[in-house]
């Protein structure tokens, strides 16, 4: 078969590149399920430690602990030599990848690395804040949970419970999400046998990119550009008429409103101290929602998770320029669970590609 015989999807669109046991995207029906359990449910009944430990052994362990881990003297070693104009997301990738080069995380991945990289993650970035910020990082305390010790050692002190209750929902809905741009990569870095690091790093530079992990900051921005509820419809219409993207709004799968935004809704609407910014994000929705009909009858475009992940980040206090790092924490579950069902029953990673350039031809004399 020839190149004009193949099937040719560009951005691999619509196309089953593997089977996955992790999590089922039904995007025309808005249903997000992990190894079974619906994300609204997980949210409600659930912990990130419970639902990391559902996404790298397949169980559900109610008594789940993880804890932020101390982060290595050489990846502090390494922070405290960037500049401190460097992104958090290049940052963490750096720290990840410091993490690999001292452990040596060798092929094939294991659920005791996944842990351990996951654990360590939050640790790096936020020692990466504090030094930003001139003040020196804070050692983990072992009795608090993954998103509560996050917050912890950014800070200096414990957070609310309402604030750590938030996040660890926000960890929970952003732990995984299928064959995404980030986690395709990392499963296909982990396809060549190379070390579940290098796949995580190279999953943190695919996240990095605004199309797929930075629209929640961009979010806090649109509505602090739109002003006042009032002129937010024609900042939209104005918007949408240059062929911009209106940031929070449409997915590349969902068809139907996204059900990790549905949840964060709810967990947006019980923190103390947004009231006034939540009430702004939900009217500024109706608007976004009934212009965006408007506009695109044919094409049903619905909120997504970054626009209540924003309310969510906001409300626990985060910086936005953290926002995106943050995500790819909760993003380390599913990131080194993909790895782990890689390696599983390995195949490498290698599609073919259709040749469009000239046709064999000469050197000119």
């Amino acid at each position: 078969m020839n190149d004009t015989e193949r099937t040719f999807s560009p951005g691999l669109k619509g196309v089953v590149a593997g089977e996955t046991a992790l999590a089922k995207v039904d995007g025309e029906n808005g249903r997000l399920q992990y190894r079974g359990y619906p994300i609204g449910e997980l949210v409600e009944r659930g912990s990130f430690a419970r639902v990391a430990e559902l996404l790298w052994t397949g169980e559900w362990v109610g008594d789940a602990h993880l804890a932020c881990a101390a982060p290595l003297d050489e990846a502090i070693e390494v922070l405290r030599r960037l500049p401190r104009s460097v992104s958090a997301m290049d940052a963490l990738r750096t720290a990840v990848s410091t993490w690999g080069a001292v452990t040596g995380s060798l092929w094939p991945p294991t659920v005791e690395q996944a842990r351990a990289l996951t654990s360590f993650a939050p640790s790096a970035l936020a020692a990466f804040a504090r030094l930003r910020d001139g003040l020196d990082p804070i050692e983990p305390d072992p009795s608090l949970g993954l998103a509560e010790g996050f917050l912890y050692q950014l800070r200096g002190e414990r957070p609310e419970p309402a604030a750590a209750r938030a996040l660890d929902a926000y960890f929970i809905v952003g732990a995984e999400h299928g064959f995404n741009a980030s986690t395709f990569a990392a499963r296909v870095i982990i396809s060549t046998h190379s070390d579940i690091a290098s796949a995580v790093a190279g999953a943190i530079g695919a996240l990095k990119g605004p199309w797929h992990g930075g629209a929640p900051a961009e979010v806090v921005d649109q509505l602090h550009q739109m002003g006042s509820v009032d002129q937010a419809e024609a900042w939209i219409r104005a918007t949408l008429q240059r062929g911009e993207r209106l940031m929070g709004f449409g997915h590349r799968v969902y068809r139907a409103y996204d059900p990790r935004a549905a949840a964060l809704r709810s967990v947006a609407e019980s923190q103390a101290g947004v009231t006034d910014w939540l009430d702004k994000a939900v009217a500024v929705e109706e608007i976004a929602l009934r212009v965006l009909a408007e506009f695109k009858p044919d094409y049903p475009i619905k909120t997504n998770v970054e626009y209540y992940a924003a309310a969510v980040l906001q409300g626990v206090g985060l910086a936005p320029n953290l926002f995106p790092a943050t995500f790819a924490l909760a993003r380390h579950a599913g990131w080194t669970a993909h790895c782990l069902e890689q390696a599983e029953a390995n195949v490498l990673i290698r599609p073919d590609v259709r040749y469009v350039g000239p046709a064999e031809r000469s050197l000119p004399a």
